[in-house]
């Protein structure tokens, strides 16, 4: 089996025993603002995933999900001695952030680390900024960045860490999150940059009105 594909049979396993469905379906009205927005449905609804966060930016500053989230923001978990799927799928969202930002809309994208043990804050920093001028890299202590992935519901699993090159399994969505109304949608891996400015332009149409 080659890295993608043990990489995403460990993202459908932690999907399943972490309790979260993520489900394709069409999204009926009732009550959600969204809804027209939507192609996929979360059991238990958008309030299982979000929450609040405290990490630590490029510089070791210390942040909040109230630092971070001032705009519209695309969150994305990950690590950078990721050797595969964290460079193409955090190009494929800055992509998308460019086509959204060529129709007037502003997204931050943020990267969070899943690899305290090895990424610093400079080194976060370092790969945010080759990603994208307007990226925010994120990292923390043990306990900070388990946090932050419980909130958004996340996996991630270090390999044998006295390799000092080992891998770290771990889940590939991306999180539209607003300001005002938090986590509102995920993005799998095999969307297309075009098909993701599309749907979080439909977001943000209906949050600014």
């Amino acid at each position: 089996m080659d890295r993608l594909a043990a990489i995403s049979a460990t993202v459908a396993i932690a999907a399943l025993t972490g309790g979260l469905w993520y489900v394709t379906a069409t999204h009926t009205e009732g009550d959600d603002r969204f809804a027209q927005c939507r192609s996929s449905q979360i059991a238990g609804g958008t309030d299982a995933i979000g929450g609040p966060f405290t990490l630590l930016d490029k510089d070791g500053n210390t942040v909040t999900d109230a630092d971070v989230i001032t705009k519209p923001s695309l969150l994305y978990f990950g690590y950078t001695f990721c050797p595969d799927v964290c460079p193409l799928d955090n190009a494929r969202n800055v992509e998308a952030i460019d086509l959204l930002d060529a129709r007037g809309y502003d997204v931050t994208p943020v990267f969070i680390s899943i690899d305290p043990g090895r990424d610093t804050p400079r080194q976060v920093g370092e790969f945010a900024a080759n990603m994208h001028e307007k990226m925010i890299g994120l990292t923390g202590s043990a306990e900070q960045v388990a946090a932050a992935s419980k909130a958004y519901r996340t996996y991630y699993k270090a390999g044998d860490t006295s390799d000092p090159y080992y891998l770290v399994d771990h889940s590939t969505f991306s999180y539209l999150v607003l300001p005002q109304s938090g986590f509102v949608e995920f993005f799998r891996r095999d969307q297309t940059p075009e098909q993701m400015a599309e749907q979080i332009g439909c977001f943000l149409d209906i949050s600014q009105n």
